[in-house]
């Protein structure tokens, strides 16, 4: 089970790394759950996270195919990577297209010289963020070919991912995208203990941001918060896991 940390800026980068991060994620909180940062931040970011460790990039929720094209450019820009890299893709602004725009980053990731693997986005308040129920996400994902699956909240300010989906539900998703052979990401506002939580599922990564920043979400990350909630991982037992 691996811990990724998301990241705003490069300066984000060294504390993520030395609180025990395992993945460093670029996102920009303020442009909502999978805010994408911008092309020259993504460099920057890039550019301090070491060659052998992974990689993260949230691309937002694309509303149209144009849209996905732009954001898929600017991890186009990176080149070749040593280590995994990880492109996540929100439905909430593909509407009823959201199998169309899955597919599409699928196809478009194969032509890219970073070869990066597709990491569908189900929402736990799925209604809220106006796309199906995590279950259909799941047979989207495995439908069009994509390489992993991570369940977020969309709101921030409504709960935690524990808040909008009980532990059986979430336990079961969890066994079938594994059974599909499908990376497994849980994030979604986890606090210590909701870290410790989704440590006891079989995930392949936790994803946070708000539990590893002095002043929240929108604060700075920390690497005192982030070791904490690495160690909530590893108390556990449990395996070390991608995004939030």
């Amino acid at each position: 089970m691996r811990l990724l940390v998301s990241v705003r800026s490069a300066a984000e980068v060294a504390p993520a790394i030395a609180g025990g991060a395992d993945i460093v994620d670029a996102k920009e909180p303020a442009r909502g759950a999978l805010g994408a940062v911008s092309g020259p931040v993504l460099a920057a970011i890039a550019g301090c996270v070491p060659a052998e460790m992974a990689l993260s990039v949230a691309l937002g929720d694309p509303e149209d195919l144009g849209g996905l094209a732009v954001a898929v450019a600017r991890l186009d820009r990176l080149g070749p990577r040593q280590s995994p890299l990880y492109m996540k893709i929100g439905l909430s602004g593909a509407g009823t297209s959201g199998g169309a725009m899955l597919q599409a980053a699928v196809r478009a990731a194969t032509g890219l010289v970073c070869r990066p693997s597709v990491i569908a986005v189900a929402y736990a308040d799925h209604a809220a963020a106006r796309v199906p129920p995590p279950e259909a996400v799941l047979g989207l994902a495995l439908a069009v070919g994509a390489d992993g699956v991570l369940l977020d909240t969309w709101g921030k300010g409504a709960g935690d991912l524990f808040h909008h989906i009980e532990g059986a539900r979430l336990a079961s998703w969890v066994a079938e995208a594994r059974s599909g052979r499908l990376l497994v990401a849980l994030a979604g506002s986890l606090t210590l203990s909701g870290v410790r939580a989704a440590s006891t599922l079989s995930a392949d990564i936790i994803g946070v941001r708000g539990a590893a920043c002095v002043g929240g979400r929108d604060g700075v990350v920390a690497a005192e918060l982030v070791g904490a909630l690495k160690a909530a991982m590893v108390g556990d037992g449990a395996p070390s896991v991608i995004a939030s």
